[in-house]
This record gives structure tokens, C-alpha cells and sequence, in this order.
């Protein structure tokens, strides 16, 4: 159908586009929804079997958490009305108000806007989440999630979503390679650094593999999580425009197959095996690279930029593990390093690249990992100052699962 066939079958349509527009962003805010399956498989899988119980009781009150302190502080402090002009705080608002029924962008319902960015909300903790598994404190978790989802995180993102100083600086994230992923990844380097490595990671100099509990389980959770990346982009056009969805979608799926690409060759360059654990993060790479320029890149920029992406996972892992930083999913590695590609990437790539978009898609990414870090990192060594966010010797090495909650993940009973 061509774009004039499509502009008129629009303005046919009349109030039922609302409608259309609604139903897609509800959608979308579903399959954003099953990400947070898909993260729980990730970590599951990627993480010892004695530690399973342990790390789903996370990944399950993290969206609850995650919507909860969204819906009693963090939306309106992510969208507020920036009265006196674009800046950097503005607490005008806090509790959800239904004033006139349309959502931030007036393309579907208040109700539908604030449900959809939620579930990206508590996606910034899911990643911290994996990084710092099977040895942080559950209550230093938790604590750490509100206040991260609660606050952090949505004033960060006000600064370009909610139409703060770097939006009017020119900084540009269609869905939030900076604003969401490399955010996550900020709180999760920040983590990693103050809590330490598991208990035998690194000895003598080299990196003793942790065979996680489950390669099956990580592998449908990288298919959940790609499969949640059609909402989470396609969503991200704040509308059920056709082109432009079918424009985004295309460039995601691409991205994630060149992903996959790059993590699978450079992992076999690296390790001279076929790492399967590269090619899912190398998927996953290529999601999170592409996210941030989605909508402004052809097909050939699509491929580069997840290429890439898969590439720059495997290094990224590698120089985390020679600083003796222990990540236990990458998530470091899929979220911060190719977050901060993706959004350079716009500068270089696509129809906004040019010099000086380039500045400011790094000035945007300076500010915002600043921030994210320097906050994180704070509230980590508060924590760990006052009541320590590391769990004793005897409960790491035997399993939080039994210690902490009393079953385990995996339980084989045999019958005489």
C-alpha cells in the first residue's frame, strides 16, 4: 500500500485511529510485560542451580515494585509539566491523576501511557538484578529497586522523554538504549564494583567458570526477551502508524540476527569454541544497540549496528573479567557497552547522522551515566557502610535457596 493509500485510509478512519492506537500500545505494554519473564529465565539459567529459588524471588517483585513506586511517584516525576522551561528537576507531581483521560503523548489513554512506561521502569532493575546475583542481600536488592525505579530512573529519563534539558538539547533516544539500558547497566557496574566477585571466580589469575543451572531455560528466556523487544520499540512509535512500526520491527529483528552473527564468530575468534552464551547475549546486544535509533535507520545500518553490537559484547565480557569484575549474566556487557554504542550510533548511522549529532548523542550519554552511576554507586556504599549488602560466606557457597527461602529451584523425588 502506498503512503498515500495509507495517509487516506487514516483520515477515513477518523476517532477509530484512537482507538487502533490504544489497542497496539496495550499490546506493546503485554509483551513489554513477558520481558520480565524472559529476564527471570536469563538469569536463571545463567546462574548456579543453588541460587534459582533465590534469583526468581527477585525478577517476581521487581515489576511489582517496579509499578508500585511508578505509579506512586515515579510517573509523573518521569513526564511533569518543566513549568518555567526545559530543565533538570521538576517535582510538581507525584500520585497518578486522571485529568483528561489522554495519555503524555494524546495519541491513547492516560491510563494505557502510564501502564506502558511501567513496565520499562522496572526494566532498569531487572538488569541490575543479574549483574549482582547469587551474592547481594535480598533486602539490600529491594531497597535499591525503589529507590532506582522510584526515583533515579525517572528523573534521568525527564531529561529527554519528559521534555527536560536534554531534549531540548537535541539528544535523541527513540526507546532507550541510554535512557533504560545503559541507566540498568550503570546501577549494575556500580553493584559489581562495590559488592566483589562470587567466591572462586578468579584464583590465580584465572576465570573459573560457574555452569549455570540451565542452558534450555537461558535460551527461551533470550527468545521471551526478543520477542518483548516488539513491544518495547514497536511501542516506543507511540502510535499503531503502520509504516513507521513495520519500519521499527523490521530494523529490531534485523539487528538481533546480526547480533547473533557477531557473538557466535567473535566468540569462536575468542575462545576457539562455539559459545552459545555469546550468540544469546550477542542477540541480546543487538537489541539493546539498535533500540536507541530504531526508527531512523534502513537495513544496512540495522546490520552494522547489531554486527557490532554482537562483537563488542564478547570484548566487553572479556575486559570485565581481566578487571576481576564478576557479571554473572553480562549484563553489564549487553546493556551498558552496546547501550552506549547504540546511542552514539545515531550520530554515526542513519538519517540523523553528522558531527555534531555525534557530540550530543555523547554529551547525553555522559550526563545521563554520570548520573546513574554516581547515584548507584552511592547507594550502594550506604548500604554497605550501614547493614553490608553481601550475603555471609556459609550462605553463598551453600545456596541462598535453602538459607533464604527454604526450597530449591530444582527437586527430584524419587519414589520406592
Amino acid at each position: 500500500m502506498a503512503m498515500a493509500e495509507i495517509e487516506a485510509l487514516k483520515e477515513q478512519q477518523g476517532l477509530n485511529v484512537l482507538t487502533t492506537n490504544n489497542t497496539w500500545m496495550m499490546l506493546c505494554t503485554a509483551l513489554v510485560f513477558i520481558m520480565h519473564l524472559g529476564f527471570a529465565a536469563v538469569e536463571a539459567g545463567f546462574t548456579q542451580a543453588k541460587n534459582t529459588v533465590n534469583i526468581l524471588f527477585k525478577n517476581t517483585l521487581t515489576p511489582a515494585i517496579g509499578l508500585l513506586t511508578f505509579a506512586f511517584f515515579g510517573f509523573n516525576l518521569m513526564y511533569p509539566a518543566f513549568a518555567d522551561g526545559p530543565g533538570w528537576f521538576d517535582f510538581s507531581g507525584f500520585l497518578l491523576n486522571d485529568t483528561d483521560g489522554v495519555g503524555y503523548n494524546s495519541g491513547y489513554t492516560y491510563w494505557t501511557d502510564f501502564l506502558f512506561q511501567g513496565m520499562f521502569a522496572a526494566t532498569a532493575a531487572t538488569i541490575v538484578s543479574g549483574a549482582v546475583a547469587e551474592r547481594i542481600k535480598i533486602n539490600a536488592y529491594f531497597i535499591f529497586t525503589v529507590i532506582f525505579v522510584g526515583l533515579i530512573y525517572p528523573v534521568i529519563g525527564s531529561w529527554k522523554w519528559g521534555g527536560g534539558a536534554l531534549d531540548a538539547m537535541g539528544f535523541y533516544d527513540f526507546a532507550g538504549s541510554t535512557l533504560v539500558h545503559s541507566v540498568g547497566g550503570w546501577g549494575a557496574l556500580a553493584g559489581i564494583i562495590m559488592i566483589g566477585p562470587r567466591i572462586g571466580k578468579y584464583v590465580d589469575g584465572k576465570v573459573i567458570d560457574k555452569p549455570g543451572s540451565s542452558v534450555p531455560l537461558a535460551t527461551i528466556g533470550v527468545f521471551l526477551l526478543w520477542l518483548g523487544w516488539f513491544g518495547f520499540n514497536g511501542g516506543s512509535v507511540l502510535s499503531a502508524d503502520p509504516m513507521a512500526t513495520s519500519v521499527v520491527l523490521v530494523n529490531t529483528s534485523l539487528a538481533a540476527c546480526a547480533g547473533a552473527i557477531g557473538g557466535c564468530f567473535t566468540g569462536f575468534f575468542m575462545f576457539k569454541r562455539l559459545d552459545f552464551g555469546m550468540v544469546l547475549n550477542g542477540i541480546l546486544a543487538g537489541l539493546v544497540g539498535i533500540t536507541a535509533g530504531a526508527d531512523v535507520m534502513n537495513i544496512t545500518d540495522s546490520l552494522i549496528i547489531g554486527l557490532i553490537s554482537g562483537i563488542l559484547v564478547v570484548f566487553s565480557a572479556v575486559t570485565l573479567d581481566k578487571f576481576k569484575l564478576d557479571d554473572c549474566v553480562g549484563a553489564v556487557s549487553v546493556h551498558l557497552t552496546c547501550g552506549i554504542f547504540g546511542t552514539l550510533a545515531v550520530g554515526i548511522f542513519g538519517s540523523m547522522a553528522g558531527w555534531s549529532q555525534f557530540l550530543i548523542q555523547l554529551k547525553g550519554v555522559a550526563i545521563c551515566g554520570g548520573a546513574a552511576f554516581l547515584t548507584a554507586f552511592t547507594l550502594f556504599f550506604i548500604m554497605k557502610k550501614t547493614f553490608g549488602i553481601r550475603v555471609s560466606e556459609k550462605h553463598e557457597v551453600e545456596g541462598l535457596d535453602s538459607h533464604e527461602h527454604g526450597i530449591r529451584g530444582y527437586t527430584i523425588v524419587y519414589n520406592d
